[in-house]
């Protein structure tokens, strides 16, 4: 019977995956904890697969790592693993419900910021086989700005802002937004708003951010979508299972299969910058 690394080896190396794929990069992020943000990614990628996309998602969250939680599936490696050369990308790659791939994060995420330059080198190799290896790979970051976030944030495409219609989550999410802008650097943000109680709810709390930032900072932040305030969210959780297995017609998991099916629409062929390729030599510029 063979492992699961020899089984994504083998993935990679089928007809299908020899195709021109590009592999795009998102990042999830939030300015403040609490907002639903993890149980976002892990059921937007799994609506994202259920569109016939494959789909990585990372755990980038330092302090609080919990996609494996979240998912039912203890982690046996994780990103230190291959931090320290002891297990390759391959075989940290977990599998979840649904075959969802994911790598588990945690503490190995601080050690980044202290890699040489041949360990970047080991790290960014690593990172790049999985370019072709699936459509889509989701950085799922801790909420705030840390060092590492904002690297993550920077390295890719595009990020995506949770917030929710709490005043404090709205602050916080312009203030994550303003802190980058400050930095100067150039990202492509759009914005989910969860737990919302209606349409009105979910576009008055886009509004206000979109307008702030508009007015003082000159940054456009599209409505990606919205979830609806859903008591399935928390059932599933407590199932430790993704609600898109759980509770598939919930009106929350209808609200991310909404948001999925306009990233899908929307998304276009990548230009030479964007990518996994292009992810990677952004990550090593903030690197180095």
């Amino acid at each position: 019977m063979i492992d699961q690394a020899q089984a994504l080896r083998h993935m990679v190396h089928s007809k299908d995956l020899q195709s021109a794929r590009t592999t795009k990069v998102i990042t999830i992020t939030s300015g403040k904890g609490g907002v639903g943000k993890s149980n976002f990614s892990l059921n937007f990628a799994m609506a994202l697969q259920n569109r016939g996309y494959s789909v990585l998602i990372f755990d980038a969250d330092i302090s609080f790592a919990n996609i494996d939680v979240l998912l039912g599936t203890p982690a046996k490696y994780n990103l230190i693993h291959l931090l320290k050369g002891e297990k390759s990308i391959w075989e940290i790659i977990q599998i979840g419900p649904g075959g969802l791939q994911f790598i588990a994060g945690g503490s190995g995420f601080q050690d980044l910021v202290r890699l040489s330059e041949r360990e970047l080198e080991y790290f960014s190799d690593q990172i790049g086989k999985l370019h072709g290896h699936v459509d889509f790979i989701l950085f799922d970051t801790g909420a705030g700005l840390s060092k590492e976030t904002v690297r993550f944030i920077t390295a890719a495409e595009e990020t995506i802002v949770v917030t929710t219609p709490e005043p404090t989550s709205i602050t916080d999410a312009y203030a994550l937004i303003k802190m980058l802008k400050s930095m100067g650097h150039q990202i492509s943000f759009r914005l989910v708003v969860n737990r919302v109680t209606d349409n009105r709810e979910g576009h008055q709390t886009a509004d206000n951010i979109r307008q702030v930032a508009s007015k003082y900072l000159g940054v456009d932040i599209p409505l990606l979508g919205f979830i609806p305030d859903d008591s399935s969210v928390m059932k599933a959780v407590k199932q430790q299972t993704p609600l898109s297995i759980a509770f598939p017609n919930s009106e929350a998991m209808k609200g991310i299969d909404r948001i999925a099916s306009k990233v899908v629409l929307e998304d276009r062929e990548p230009s030479s910058a964007k990518g996994l390729s292009g992810f990677l030599q952004r990550m090593k510029k903030l690197w180095s």
